[in-house]
């Protein structure tokens, strides 16, 4: 069983949330801007049907979430500190791998 969904002229989604729509359901949406839900799980036709239902109202779900904006920290003293010795500890390494002097 098929489920099909035109999201690109659906009138009740807002423009942003057709956006959004579109990362996130991927290859299950054609280029003309049609969600494609195949449900073939179960053996009846009707739960067929209520599981591509529920699928879309997920990917509709998941779409319209909004993500917290990232606020950029700064790093601590000990991880600054700790990747100072790591690049001190490398430089050392690489020091030791040059020519062996005679004397």
């Amino acid at each position: 069983m098929q489920l099909r969904f035109d999201v690109a002229n659906s009138p009740s989604l807002p423009d942003w949330l057709k956006q959004r729509v579109r990362g996130v359901a991927g290859r299950k949406l054609t280029a003309d801007g049609v969600l494609v839900l195949v449900a073939q799980a179960h053996r009846s036709q009707e739960r067929n049907r209520e599981d591509a239902k529920a699928r879309l109202v997920e990917i509709l779900a998941k779409a319209a979430e909004r993500q917290a904006p990232r606020r950029p920290t700064r790093p601590t003293l000990a991880s600054k500190t700790r990747r100072l010795e790591a690049k001190s500890t490398r430089s050392g390494v690489k020091k030791m791998r040059g020519r062996v002097d005679p004397d």
